[in-house]
């Protein structure tokens, strides 16, 4: 079959245009349009030989589609050839995988029965399919490409901060533009206090990256909720946990209102709680305007869990801690006129506590102690 050079110019500039555009590598496209106009033209191959326009007084003959097929693409042409065995005897429904020695001999002077030569099949409509196909595969290809670079992307930043613009409000969260893609913070991962409005700038955890299905890019969950966000903030703004020398162990939030966080230095000459406070707040002020307001209470860790307790009721006066080690429940005794201070408003600051060290708290005031023994 002589070839018919086809000409792919277009196809190379859009090429070309994808990869600069995109990031898209050449590589990658040429071997998806390989794969996608060897499928066309083995259907092209079936259609043409295995329809009905045979003579009605002769058997149909179906032709045997080859199956191994390799396209060749330069920036001139596109060829496409098929592997066929030399045989002394080709069969009609054969023609697809076999040649015959003297075809072969014309492609090779050194081809003998039973060999394996690569046979140019480029039929002469094929620049249109190419074009077609090539049209399809490229557009396929870009949203597919983008799909996975969007997923690389962001499932490396699980757990970690990101920047965005918000873009809406909708009822099941806010939408925000990350640039090449949106992520949605959804209404139970948002701070309740906080009215997040279009076009403003914000950060957020990122907290799951999901593939969807079809051609649809990852979605993407955010929060500004989870204590890892406030774990992640000081992350980022305190050398001294960057280095390892500071550890926070233990977050408790209500978020909009107030955190309390434990932490811990593993060398003794530095102070893990004025780490994460900063000389005159310069450290922990710009996260609590991060968070609008949210108060944040840093207390040192203790491997004693009375004293780890007694500094998770702080600033409140502790008179003694009674320790239940089975049913893991603290007593601890406070003056009467600080009973008010050590629960808190609504409760929030021993129920923090509770939370921050795993323990159940329950506040008693000095009367109420001496009540019992009385009784």
């Amino acid at each position: 079959m002589k070839s018919e050079k086809i000409s792919s110019k277009e196809l190379f500039n859009a090429i070309d245009q994808i990869y600069q555009e995109k990031g898209i590598t050449k590589e990658y496209l040429i071997d998806s349009l390989k794969t996608a106009l060897k499928a066309a033209y083995k259907k092209d191959f079936e259609n043409t030989h295995n329809n009905n326009d045979n003579n009605e007084n002769e058997p149909k003959v179906n032709v045997i589609v080859p199956e191994d097929i390799d396209v060749d693409i330069t920036e001139q042409s596109i060829k496409v050839y098929a592997v066929k065995e030399v045989s002394d005897e080709v069969l009609p429904e054969e023609v697809g995988i076999k040649i015959s020695l003297d075809d072969a001999k014309k492609i090779t002077k050194k081809a003998k029965i039973g060999d394996k030569i690569k046979v140019e099949v480029t039929p002469k409509n094929f620049g249109r399919i190419a074009a077609s196909t090539g049209k399809q595969i490229l557009v396929q290809k870009i949203v597919e490409a983008e799909k996975d670079l969007v997923y690389t992307q962001y499932a490396d930043k699980v757990g970690q901060i990101i920047s965005g613009t918000v873009q809406k409000t909708e009822r099941f969260g806010v939408i925000v533009d990350l640039g090449r893609v949106e992520a949605l913070i959804p209404v139970n991962e948002q701070i309740k206090t906080e009215k997040l409005q279009p076009h403003q700038k914000i950060r957020a955890l990122v907290l799951n990256v999901v593939n969807e299905s079809g051609n649809s890019l990852p979605k993407i969950t955010l929060s500004r909720k989870s204590p890892n966000f406030v774990r992640k903030l000081f992350e980022n703004e305190v050398p001294e946990i960057m280095d390892g020398i500071v550890e926070i162990k233990d977050i408790a939030r209500e978020a909009g209102s107030r955190t309390k966080i434990s932490v811990w230095s593993n060398d003794e000459n530095v102070d893990p709680v004025g780490s994460l406070v900063g000389k005159k707040g310069m450290r922990i002020q710009p996260i609590i305007d991060e968070l609008n307001g949210e108060k944040i209470d840093v207390i040192p860790y203790s491997d004693d869990i009375p004293s780890y307790i007694i500094n998770a009721i702080s600033p409140a006066p502790i008179l003694a801690i009674d320790i239940n080690d089975e049913e893991k429940i603290a007593t601890v005794v406070v003056p009467d006129d600080a009973l008010v201070f050590a629960i808190g408003a609504g409760g929030q600051n021993v129920r923090l506590a509770a939370m921050l060290t795993g323990w159940k708290i329950d506040i008693k005031t000095e009367t109420q102690i001496k009540e019992n023994v009385v009784e």
